[in-house]
């Protein structure tokens, strides 16, 4: 695998196949969704891809739904498991809030159970955020915390 990485929002470049099988069968969020209802929602989304520039291969997928006006949401966030730590996730996230910057919305949000490492460098605690009902998934703005704290190294290039 290289250390060099494209993030696209081409949807002829997402390998269907590859990405119902990350979601259906190894997230917690979407075990089981059937590949029609991720191909309806590959359709009706922005979605993300980042490739290995020099194989091509597909390392990360995410999506976002949005009402193009204010608000977005980011999710079905999925990093390959032999690609994980080498901050895919964080150029997804990063690809994200500059892709929709012109839009000029004021939220553009991430709603995790697992994926903290996308805070890491922003200053907010590590882990769930505790209600009194107990734990819950940290819901992130994204455009506020990553604008600036994403690593440069993890900034992909994003066509």
């Amino acid at each position: 695998m290289s250390e060099k990485y494209t993030v696209s929002t081409s949807i002829e470049r997402i390998d269907r196949p590859r990405v119902h099988h990350w979601l259906s069968e190894l997230s917690y969020w979407a075990e089981g969704r059937s590949r029609q209802t991720q191909d309806a929602a590959i359709d009706a989304s922005r979605n993300y891809g980042v490739y290995d520039d020099e194989t091509g291969e597909k390392l990360a997928y995410g999506r976002v739904v949005a009402d193009r006006v204010t608000f977005a949401w980011l999710c079905d966030v999925f990093v390959a498991p032999e690609a994980r730590g080498l901050g895919l996730g964080e150029a997804i996230a990063a690809a994200v809030v500059d892709d929709l910057e012109p839009l000029g919305l004021k939220r553009i949000l991430l709603s995790t159970g697992d994926a903290y490492g996308l805070t890491r460098n922003t200053g907010l605690p590590p882990g769930r955020a505790v209600q009194d009902d107990g734990p819950r998934p940290l819901a992130i703005r994204l455009r506020n915390v990553l604008r600036s704290h994403v690593r440069p190294e993890h900034r992909a290039r994003c066509l």
